[in-house]
């Protein structure tokens, strides 16, 4: 049996952070983790490929080589998707497709032949076996939540880890939270399901030694949605490092709560954490009484950034504007709050209804619904009607992604962060990687684009006055160029 794994094209978006990769020479941010999960569920006598589109071109000789072609994609693939598709259709080669694009929305796909919908772990067998006999079905769909103890170590052996500037692993599936935009707890429930602390560093372990030594991130729905279990986690992993010695270092994604317990905050930057990103959303309390993000309610949201930059931790931010409490104030809480709390990578979208939530089910009852969401939140589109005027949302979104990424801005939003971190945990060495993105930036941000004045000034003010944060500050700056291209495209 000869199997093709597609991964689609990322356009781009926050999460893409193509404007990056030039910097280190690298063709993607992160690599298709749940392809790799998937493939290392079939057989190991069948032949795989794994074509990741944004790295490599899929060619018809790519296609006609397969006997299936699985395709896994989230909604931003939605085009690329289509693309494929039409491709294996032309050159008659059947398609399984599954993934978050096709478990919210495989109507939407009527010429996809074959669909596995919600988690892969507990259809796999009987997905296999069919394959193997011609008689695959139009539709497997897993009953419950799985065991994801029941997920192997990814297929690494099938890409090629110097295209990719970030690894990927997963220890948890789920969220404890009910927040009525996300779509998390329809796909993967709101009770979290974690491999044990010894299947996760086995994983770490592979991509050790395999020659791994940079960033990973563990794109869990929420790292710290069991607190306990997160925990005995962090202990282990603290343990294998004292143990191997790994040049790693970690982000993930966790609730604001995190902040309130201190235990939590420091085994995760003893571990290597140097960044999480939390949903933050909006400064209006109102507007979180209304998608139901409580815990974000009762607190002081600036102090609670500053605290875990205190710890050690960079916060990556993810911010919504468009809720129907919003006031037509919003623009400037927004930009005044991510300021004031120095989170330098602000990641700001208009609120979309996205397949099967809870705002996707209010909307449609009160009839303001009005088109299918592209899943990429730096679209300029509200696919429903608001209650402030929709053309001002959009305008002053598009003004307010502008104005956070000005250069002189965006610097400043730098030294704030640096105020208040407080760099600790291991120290990581310098790499190949990290070299060439530091004398690029000379180039691109210092010579060649707009912004050179003020990107000389935070050089110096930061080389002189806080030596310790350079590495980090021109990290910083590369990634701040990534985003003032996204925002001018808006």
């Amino acid at each position: 049996m000869k199997v093709l794994l597609v991964y689609p094209s990322t356009p781009a978006t926050f999460w893409s952070f193509q404007h990056v990769l030039p910097f280190i020479s690298k063709r993607a941010a992160f690599p298709p983790l749940g392809l790799l999960t998937v493939a290392a569920m079939l057989p190991h006598r069948w032949e795989l490929r794994l074509l990741d589109t944004n790295v490599e071109r899929l060619k018809d000789d790519d296609l006609r080589w397969a006997d299936y072609v699985l395709i896994s994609a989230m909604i931003v693939h939605k085009q690329s998707v289509n693309d494929i598709v039409e491709r294996c259709l032309r050159l008659g080669k059947p398609v399984i497709a599954g993934g978050p694009l096709f478990t919210t929305g495989h109507a939407s796909f009527p010429r996809i032949q074959h669909f596995v919908l919600g988690e892969a772990e507990d259809v796999m067998p009987e997905l296999v076996q069919d394959m193997e006999n011609g008689t695959v079905r139009h539709l497997y769909r897993g009953a419950g939540r799985p065991s994801i103890a029941k997920a192997p170590i990814p297929r690494w052996d099938l890409i090629d880890f110097r295209h990719y500037a970030t690894m990927a692993v997963q220890f948890s599936r789920g969220c404890p939270y009910d927040c009525e935009f996300c779509d998390i707890i329809i796909m993967n429930g709101r009770v979290p399901r974690t491999k044990s602390p010894a299947q996760l560093i086995g994983e770490l372990e592979e991509l050790r030694a395999r020659g791994w030594k940079d960033t990973v991130f563990i794109v869990d729905d929420n790292f710290i949605g069991n607190k306990k279990l997160t925990k005995g986690l962090l202990r282990e992993m603290i343990a294998w490092r004292e143990r191997v010695r790994p040049e790693m270092s970690f982000f993930t994604e966790a609730s604001v709560n995190l902040v309130d317990d201190a235990e939590l905050c420091s085994l995760m930057v003893q571990t290597g954490f140097k960044k999480v990103f939390l949903g933050i959303e909006t400064p209006s309390a109102e507007s979180l009484q209304e998608c139901s993000k409580l815990q974000n309610r009762g607190r002081d949201l600036v102090q609670t950034v500053k605290a875990l930059q205190g710890f050690g931790l960079e916060v990556m931010g993810g911010f919504i504007v468009g809720f129907d409490h919003d006031k037509h104030d919003v623009f400037e809480r927004q930009f005044e709050f991510i300021q004031r709390s120095g989170v330098v990578t602000a990641m700001v979208g208009l609120l979309t209804a996205l397949p099967e939530t809870q705002l996707y089910r209010r909307l449609m009852k009160e009839g303001r619904l009005e088109a299918d969401t592209t899943g990429n939140n730096t679209d300029a589109v509200l696919n429903f009607k608001p209650i402030l005027d929709k053309e001002f949302l959009v305008a002053g979104y598009r003004e307010l992604m502008k104005r956070l990424y000005e250069p002189h801005v965006y610097y400043q939003r730098i030294r704030t962060f640096l105020k208040a971190h407080r760099p600790s945990g291991p120290k990581l060495s310098l790499s190949k990687s990290d070299l060439e993105a530091f004398l690029k930036s000379f180039w691109f941000l210092g010579i060649w684009y707009r912004g050179r004045i003020a990107y000389w000034r935070f050089f110096w003010s930061t080389l002189l006055r806080r030596p310790r944060h350079f590495r980090n500050a021109i990290e910083l700056a590369i990634i701040g160029y990534h985003f003032r291209r996204v925002a001018s495209l808006i």
